[in-house]
Order: C-alpha cells, then sequence, then structure tokens
C-alpha cells in the first residue's frame, strides 16, 4: 500500500496544539512523566505509547486512540520510504509439501 505524504509524527501534533499557559515541566508533572520523556515526543525523538495516550486522553480529552493511530501512521511511513528493508519475496502457498520448509 502506498501512502501519499509523511504524516506528522504526534508528537508534533501536540506541541503545534500545546496551551500557551503550560510550561512542558508542569504539563510534564501533571501527566506523571519526566521532562525528559515529554520532551523526547515533543521533538519527535519518541513515540507515543499506549500509557501516554491514554495520559494524554485523560489530560486533554482527546481520544487515545486518535494518538495511536496517529504514531501508527507515522510508524509505518517511516518504516516503508525511510528505512533500508531487505527484499522479502512473497509466501507462496502451495498444498502439500514442500521439501525446502521449515513451516509445518
Amino acid at each position: 500500500m502506498s501512502r501519499m505524504h509523511n504524516p506528522l509524527h504526534p508528537g508534533e501534533v501536540l506541541k503545534d496544539g500545546w496551551p500557551e499557559a503550560v510550561t512542558i515541566t508542569a504539563g510534564a508533572k501533571q501527566l506523571g512523566v519526566t521532562r525528559a520523556a515529554l520532551s523526547r515526543i515533543l521533538n519527535g525523538h519518541a513515540g507515543i505509547s499506549a500509557d501516554m495516550a491514554l495520559r494524554l486522553q485523560d489530560w486533554l480529552g482527546i481520544n487515545a486512540e486518535m494518538w495511536l493511530r496517529m504514531q501508527a501512521a507515522y510508524d509505518l511511513w517511516q518504516a516503508e520510504y525511510n528505512r533500508q528493508r531487505p527484499h522479502i519475496e512473497r509466501l507462496n502457498r502451495i498444498t502439500g509439501t514442500d521439501q525446502n520448509s521449515d513451516l509445518p
């Protein structure tokens, strides 16, 4: 499947919508994480885990599944377009026995 554009890292989305009156330190404290952990997310150096998605849901009222969908879309695009992957032949399932197969 081909994706047309590079999706934003969810930390970038969070950073863009960050409340001006809240410092990163205060936000981290309210979320129950370290300032460094939150900063890594906001700067796109760490992903949003299921736990963090739930924390953001509780704090901001934005559905945890949305954060995880954004993270999955970002991760998948990065894996498909930005990393060297080995060429992998498509599996050809043939009924009967395959002499070269390690599969049961």
